[in-house]
């Protein structure tokens, strides 16, 4: 099945998101730094049938869509406001709070966490105009050295 990409970019750190919009899931959620992006999406393009790429029209955006001259296919600006906001939001619906955690103050669950991931997750959810799920536990902080 053909999958689509999209990416919260930044100048530091990029979210990006490898999905398939007819099954609503969520393959792949990862951070990574943005010098990594493009070979990172390089690599995946090769090893997956990707037919989209979607790019928060936020920081650094056209400096992104630039680095990914070598996709030929359909590349989409899109409307990223907000989305780190609701990322916080939308973590605890995708990883809720349960038993004694549950009398904690919510905020201390995600203080040290990168929300970029479910950022990118959240432009694909309003492109879409649809909730995706995961395709298995994951972690959306993963960094790439």
């Amino acid at each position: 099945m053909p999958k689509v990409i999209t990416i919260d970019p930044g100048r530091n750190k990029c979210g990006l998101v490898l999905a398939e919009i007819s099954q609503k899931k969520v393959y792949e959620a990862i951070i990574l730094k943005s010098e990594f992006l493009e070979n990172y999406v390089r690599n995946l393009t090769n090893a997956e049938d990707i037919f989209q790429i979607i790019i928060g029209n936020g920081t650094s955006s056209k400096d992104i869509k630039e680095k990914l001259y070598f996709f030929k296919k359909e590349i989409i600006t899109f409307e990223e406001k907000n989305t780190t906001f609701r990322a916080k939001a939308r973590y605890f619906e995708l990883f809720p709070i349960s038993g004694i955690k549950f009398l904690i103050p919510r905020e201390i669950f995600i203080l040290n966490k990168n929300l970029d991931a479910i950022s990118a997750l959240i432009i694909l959810e309003d492109y879409c105009k649809i909730k995706f799920t995961l395709n298995k536990n994951m972690d959306f902080k993963t960094w790439l050295k």
